[in-house]
C-alpha cells in the first residue's frame, strides 16, 4: 500500500513533488462522454495557485493544466484521464540549510523514519503543492456532479481567531480570505499581516455545504458517506479535524435537541449534516474542517538534525502565512471526488439510477 491512490469506483492517483519536474493525477473510472475542457479545470486551479494576494506565498506558478490521455474531441473517453502541471518557479536552494534538519510541524522527521531518505526540497511529496493534482481531479468530478444538479460551496468560516458573523455567498470569491463575511475577512487579513511581520502563521476553519445530493448515497458500517468524506478531507495535509452537522456540539446536546424530526414536508432540522446511518438524507450536506497554522515560519525554533543533535532552525523560502484561502478549492475538490465515487457505486447497485 503506497497511499497515493483514493476512491473505489472513481479512483485517482496523484504523483509529483513540490520541486520536481511536475505534479499530476490519473483518474480512472470516469464515464465516457463527459464534456470537459482544460479551460474548465484551469478555473479551479487558478483558485488554488500561489501568489493570489499579499497574504499568500509569492511563489509564481502558472499551474497550467495539460490533458495527456483519456480525452478526445472535448469528451472523456472512458479510459484513464491523465493530467499534469509543470513546476516552473522552483528555488530549491532556499531549503539547503534545512537539508539535515527536521522542521517542526512538517513531515521531515516522519518521512525520514518511514523511507530512510527524503526529498528535502520544499517538503517533496508532503508539500501542499500535491493538492494541485487533487483540485484538477476534483474539477472533473465537479463538472459531472453539476450535470446532475449538485452544487458544492466551501469557504473560510473562521481564521486567525476571528469568526464570521454573517453568511453571504456572493462575497466569498471577492476577498483574499475567501471568507463568507466581508467585515470578518478584513479583520482576518489584518491579523494575518500582523503575524507575517512577526514571522508567525495562523490557521482556521473551513465550512463546506453541498446541495442537490439525492437520498441514498453511502453505505452502512465501514463505508459510511461521512467516513469517506472525513478520510478525503483529513488526507489534505494541513487538516487536523473534521466534524459534520452539529459536530462536536452534539456531545453537549440532548437527544430531543439533536434528533432531526420529520413531518409530511420532510426533515425539520439538519443536525445530522445531511447523512444518517452513513447514507445521505437528501438534505444539504454540511461539514467543517480544522486547518492548522502553516508550519513554515521564520521564527527561530528548536529541533533535531539527522544525527539526533539538538539544533536551532529558521525556515526560509516562500510560504503562506495562512493556508485556509487556498485550501477552500481543495476541500471542494475532495468533496466532489468522494460524492461522485459514491454516486457511481449507487448507480452500479441500482441500475435504474
Amino acid at each position: 500500500m503506497s497511499g497515493n491512490s483514493f476512491g473505489h469506483y472513481l479512483t485517482i492517483s496523484t504523483f509529483g513533488e513540490s520541486h520536481g519536474i511536475a505534479v499530476g493525477v490519473i483518474i480512472d473510472g470516469l464515464p465516457p462522454g463527459l464534456e470537459i475542457s482544460e479551460k474548465e479545470v484551469q478555473i479551479e486551479l487558478d483558485r488554488r495557485k500561489p501568489g493570489q494576494s499579499d497574504i499568500a506565498t509569492p511563489r509564481k506558478e502558472a499551474d497550467k493544466i495539460s490533458f495527456l490521455s483519456g480525452h478526445f474531441e472535448g469528451r472523456t473517453t472512458g479510459t484513464p484521464l491523465a493530467m499534469m502541471l509543470r513546476n516552473t518557479d522552483v528555488r530549491s536552494g532556499d531549503y539547503s540549510d534545512i537539508m539535515h534538519k527536521f522542521r517542526p510541524g512538517h513531515a521531515d522527521y516522519t518521512y525520514q523514519q518511514k523511507y530512510g531518505f527524503r526529498d528535502w526540497r520544499g517538503s517533496g511529496r508532503a508539500s501542499g503543492r500535491e493538492t494541485a493534482a487533487r483540485v484538477a481531479a476534483g474539477a472533473v468530478a465537479r463538472k459531472w456532479l453539476s450535470n446532475h444538479g449538485v452544487y458544492i460551496l466551501a469557504y473560510v468560516q473562521s481564521a486567525a481567531g476571528i469568526v464570521c458573523e454573517s453568511f453571504d455567498a456572493a462575497v466569498i470569491e471577492k476577498n483574499p480570505m475567501r471568507a463568507c463575511d466581508n467585515l470578518a475577512a478584513e479583520k482576518m487579513a489584518t491579523r494575518v499581516r500582523e503575524l507575517m511581520e512577526s514571522g508567525d502563521s495562523a490557521g482556521g476553519i473551513i465550512e463546506c455545504r453541498v446541495s442537490g445530493i439525492p437520498a441514498g448515497l453511502g453505505n452502512p458500517v465501514f463505508d459510511k458517506l461521512e467516513a469517506d468524506l472525513a478520510k478525503g478531507i483529513l488526507s489534505i495535509g494541513a487538516v487536523r479535524g473534521f466534524e459534520i452537522g452539529a459536530g462536536f456540539k452534539a456531545a453537549t446536546m440532548r437527544g430531543s435537541e439533536h434528533n432531526d424530526e420529520m413531518d409530511e414536508h420532510g426533515f425539520r432540522s439538519n443536525n445530522a449534516g445531511g447523512i444518517i446511518g452513513g447514507i445521505s438524507t437528501g438534505q444539504e450536506i454540511i461539514f467543517r474542517a480544522a486547518v492548522k497554522p502553516t508550519s513554515s515560519i521564520s521564527m527561530r525554533q528548536s529541533t533535531q538534525n539527522s544525527k539526533g543533535e539538538a539544533v536551532e532552525i529558521r525556515t526560509e523560502g516562500r510560504h503562506d502565512p495562512i493556508i485556509c484561502p487556498r485550501i477552500v478549492p481543495v476541500v471542494e475538490g475532495m468533496t466532489a471526488l468522494v460524492l461522485m465515487d459514491h454516486w457511481l457505486a449507487q448507480r452500479a447497485m441500482r441500475k435504474e439510477q
